[in-house]
């Protein structure tokens, strides 16, 4: 990666405000003793709290794991350097206290790169900066163990409110500048001071840089390499939010069909869990299997060629009644104003809806009241409270008018989104990007990935030449459901990218299937049964 102005200047041995290294960290110091050092290591508008080093230990797993995709396991780390630090402190508008906290971890067998970790939901708290693959399921190294550097942090912002995990506080929009860090500025401003401090504790910048994340940390993937192509070698981008102020509309349609279908309880309250049954639900999936399974070559519960899947919720009319196939219709054919115009995509039927992953996001996991989906508690407060303007908590997502409202959300979307179709610069720096999703994900729709990289490709021209996208049948968010949903895309991204080897898919194996292991293909190549034991990759081809 080429170097800016800045990192020259850093290779050359000077560090900010004109301090040598060798005032800084002896040039025969341990690697305890260099990470002692890095308190002093001066970076602009920053403030360094640890810098501590681990000889050996745990790391425990990620509690917000549902949301970034991270492990879900505790993982044993090997020697590393431990800095933690705070940039740009400040008061907000509202009295509150902001900064960017992040994380940085410094193997002592250090492999010469570095690695974004990204986050996830309204953020708001930094994760262990682990670098695991970004989806729940993968069994593959994590970057750290691997003898990357690796970067969390929090956006900007920490979780305030009281008993709301801070994965869901959108609180912080009452502050603009706290606004400008979780869309994007925050990426900019970690990136640099990690950066000065691998350089300071290693005398070397890193020879690649990666980001990876999945659903908002695939966002920040996505913004990386739109806003930042100087930055990064390569991005792994998972379930993206790219296109969030659209996505949150789409969910608070979604909210709004499945209130007006629910039934009441009685103390005369509408209980949305029960807006579309099980029995619903089982008959949707049986007849998504029953119509469309089979197109790939093989009746084996996944259904890879989702794309050219045609069931229609009309064919199981008989099991579930004209009105929920008129709700199904709704929802899934997406948002619309009342002139018929799409605010965001639909989502694909898939075998995943009588999943917990899935049912948790439209439906909430029990007859609650207040409902408990993660559609309500934070896909909705961020359209409410975060992209509409003027800053309001008050707004009640059942009054929100798709004609009328979506005008006060252009500001934030502007900011936010990270669906430019423009990546000429991340192109010809050589950057290269892996992208996954879920055809089950009932938050950001596979319809509308799969749509960006076909504008990508027209507006940047050759997109395979160095992005790759790859759809997995029955995954849900960020892992989960029905689905082979166990791969590796950060060793597809350095082989691709160091090597020259692009992939023509991933290698994927999941609990749902116990035993099979099959390629998820690069769009827009299909898995394909040709042969043989239908649990054997080699029994597949990318048609």
């Amino acid at each position: 990666m080429k170097s800016t102005p800045l990192y020259a200047t850093l290779a050359s041995g000077a560090l900010l405000l004109g301090t040598p290294f060798t005032q800084v960290l002896a040039a025969d110091a341990d690697p305890a003793q260099q990470c002692a050092a890095l308190r002093d290591v001066p970076l602009y508008h920053t403030t360094l709290t640890r810098a501590e080093w681990v000889a050996d230990g745990t790391i425990a797993a990620d509690p917000n794991s549902a949301f970034t995709g991270t492990t879900v396991r505790d993982m044993k780390a090997g020697p590393h350097c431990l800095v933690q630090g705070e940039i740009e402190p400040r008061t907000g508008v509202d009295g509150k206290h902001y900064g960017i906290n992040f994380q940085l971890r410094l193997p002592k067998d250090w492999n010469g790169k570095f690695l974004f970790q990204g986050g996830g939901g309204a953020n708001g708290f930094v994760a262990p900066a682990l670098g695991s693959i970004p989806v729940q399921a993968s069994s593959a190294t994590p970057a750290l163990l691997r003898g990357y550097a690796v970067v969390s942090m929090d956006s900007g912002h920490q979780g305030t409110t009281p008993n709301l995990p801070a994965v869901f506080d959108v609180a912080f929009a009452a502050d603009q500048q706290a606004r400008l860090d979780y869309a994007y500025a925050a990426i900019g401003k970690v990136t640099e001071r990690a950066k000065q401090l691998v350089q300071a504790n290693y005398r070397s910048a890193p020879k690649h840089s990666y980001y990876m994340g999945c659903s908002t940390g695939g966002r920040e993937s996505m913004i990386a390499a739109q806003r930042y192509p100087n930055e990064f070698d390569g991005v792994v981008v998972g379930n993206a939010a790219f296109r969030l102020s659209r996505a949150t509309l789409g969910a608070t349609w979604t909210y709004q069909h499945l209130m007006a279908a629910a039934p009441k309880n009685a103390q005369g309250q509408k209980i949305l869990a029960n807006a579309l049954s099980q029995k619903d639900l089982d008959a949707v999936v049986k007849g998504v299997l029953k119509r469309c399974d089979a197109k790939d070559g093989v009746a084996d519960g996944i259904v890879n060629a989702w794309e050219s899947c045609d069931f229609k919720p009309e064919m199981v009319q008989k099991e579930i009644g004209a009105k929920k196939v008129a709700l199904l219709k709704a929802i899934f054919g997406g948002a619309k104003n009342s002139r018929g115009e799409a605010l965001y995509a639909g989502f694909p039927f898939d075998t995943a809806l009588t999943e917990t992953s899935w049912r948790e996001w439209w439906l909430g996991t029990d007859a609650s009241v207040p409902v408990n989906t993660s559609n309500n508690i934070l896909s909705i407060p961020l359209l409410t409270n975060y992209f509409m303007q003027p800053y309001s908590t008050t707004r009640d997502p059942l009054k929100f008018d798709f004609d009328r409202d979506v005008a006060s959300t252009l500001n934030t979307r502007g900011l936010n989104d990270g669906d430019s179709p423009n990546l000429k610069t991340f192109k010809a720096n050589g950057g290269r990007m892996i992208i996954f999703d879920g055809v089950s994900d009932p938050i950001f729709s596979a319809f509308d990935q799969r749509d960006w990289y076909r504008a990508m490709h027209e507006t940047t021209g050759d997109a395979q030449s160095f992005a790759r996208l790859f759809i997995v049948p029955g995954m849900t968010h960020c892992g989960g459901g029905r689905a082979l949903d166990d791969f590796d895309p950060l060793t597809a991204l350095e082989q691709w990218r160091e090597e020259g080897k692009a992939p023509a898919h991933l290698l994927a194996k999941g609990e749902a299937f116990p035993g099979k292991s099959q390629p998820i293909c690069a769009y827009p190549t299909v898995t394909t049964y040709v042969g043989g034991d239908v649990n054997r990759p080699e029994s597949y081809a990318c048609k």
